[in-house]
């Protein structure tokens, strides 16, 4: 009897410590980290699709699905449904998981630079299926992610159709916006190869500055990360190699302390600063990272006294009043008589910042020729001087 009772009493004990284990897994499984808890309160009356989201991820993206609602900019909390998350998450994961470099792609630069559905404040698109299927037949060879970013840049506009343009509607275009027109500026063409590279499993970021450090306007293009990151101008491919571009002189003067002339490149993660969108002042749930040491360390190292300096032709449209860029031919004589340059200056198909730049020694006196426009005498005074030529 003595030991019946003895089993009674430990099988009690039994019972309890089983529901004690049972209700702090049950707290676990509900308890929600700060992040992800504001996040869901910040959803809404759109909660139930974000909840239905983290829920259904299969278990090996549970991870990245959390990163992705953690971070998510307030009003695709209050938007997004749960099929438009699950797909994205999946074909990421899918992408991330068979692409050849991914042993080169540590879980953070994925979740950050491949994962992410959108670059800036763009209309949310469902691109990703299909830029998958259309692009990963270009880079299927590649060995790189280096090699497939530049492949990409090399012909996916042209198979998109689209063109760089100062005509495009607005700065901020996604995908699909830019594809119907057939136009953007170099903020919805760096959108679209961030895209592009991020659907076969290259991670890319959007980057940018607010204003050159020369008060010529802005610009925005994109990194690739192979081992680190390296640059690239949208459109404009410098055949199979990265780190090259127009922009690169004016990105090496950039000031990484001043807000204004610093360069910086989006992060989906929060970070303490906000990427500064020129087109959308007031915008600040998009983050970013300062890169601007990257840059000032490619100055270009010029022959002692010599400075570059730009040219613009331009030509006033009949549909159009304000003076558009054109194509002319421009010969530069120097003080001994010497063509030093001879070439074209750059016409609209050109980001608007972009102009053909020559070294020129400072304090001398040049002939330029413009075809169009009588001979000019010109002294070169200052670093990237801007010599125009308008009709």
């Amino acid at each position: 009897r003595v030991q019946h009772k003895l089993r009674r009493r430990a099988m009690k004990t039994m019972r309890i410590a089983a529901c004690l284990v049972l209700f702090q897994i049950a707290a676990g499984a509900h308890a929600v980290e700060p992040q992800l808890k504001s996040a869901l309160e910040r959803a809404q009356d759109n909660r139930g699709e974000i909840e239905q989201a983290l829920k259904r991820a299969p278990k090996a993206q549970k991870s990245a699905m959390q990163f992705l609602v953690r971070y998510m900019p307030t009003h695709d909390l209050q938007t997004l449904k749960a099929d438009y998350l699950l797909k994205n998450v999946d074909r990421a994961y899918m992408t991330w998981q068979t692409s050849p470099w991914k042993e080169h792609v540590p879980e953070p630069v994925f979740l950050n630079n491949v994962l992410p559905y959108a670059c800036i404040n763009e209309k949310r698109d469902e691109w990703r299926a299909e830029f998958q299927e259309r692009f990963y037949p270009l880079v299927k060879d590649a060995k790189s992610p280096a090699e497939a970013a530049a492949l990409l840049n090399q012909n996916i506009f042209k198979l998109l159709n689209v063109k760089y343009s100062t005509q495009r509607k607005k700065a901020d275009q996604s995908p699909s916006e830019s594809i119907e027109t057939g136009l953007a500026s170099c903020t919805g063409l760096s959108v679209l190869l961030v895209d592009a590279c991020r659907s076969v499993g290259i991670p890319a970021r959007f980057v940018g500055t607010p204003l050159w450090s020369n008060r010529s306007g802005n610009h925005s293009w994109v990194e690739i990360w192979d081992n680190g990151w390296h640059f690239t101008g949208a459109a404009e491919p410098t055949g199979n190699e990265l780190n090259k571009g127009w922009f690169v002189g004016r990105a090496s003067t950039a000031e990484r302390d001043n807000p204004i002339h610093a360069i910086y490149a989006v992060s989906y993660k929060h970070t303490p600063t906000a990427f500064p969108m020129v087109w959308a002042p007031n915008h600040k749930d998009v983050f970013a990272v300062n890169v601007t040491d990257r840059y000032t360390q490619l100055k270009e190292e010029l022959p002692d006294g010599f400075v570059r300096v730009m040219f613009v032709a331009t030509k006033r449209s009949t549909q159009s009043n304000s003076p558009q860029r054109v194509r002319s031919k421009l010969s530069i004589i120097d003080p001994s008589g010497k063509q030093v340059f001879n070439g074209l200056t750059n016409d609209e198909s050109f980001d608007a910042n972009d102009h053909i730049s020559v070294p020129l020694k400072l304090g001398d006196t040049y002939k330029i020729q413009v075809s169009g426009h009588d001979a000019r005498k010109l002294t070169v005074a200052a670093e990237e001087q801007l010599v125009r030529f308008d009709n």
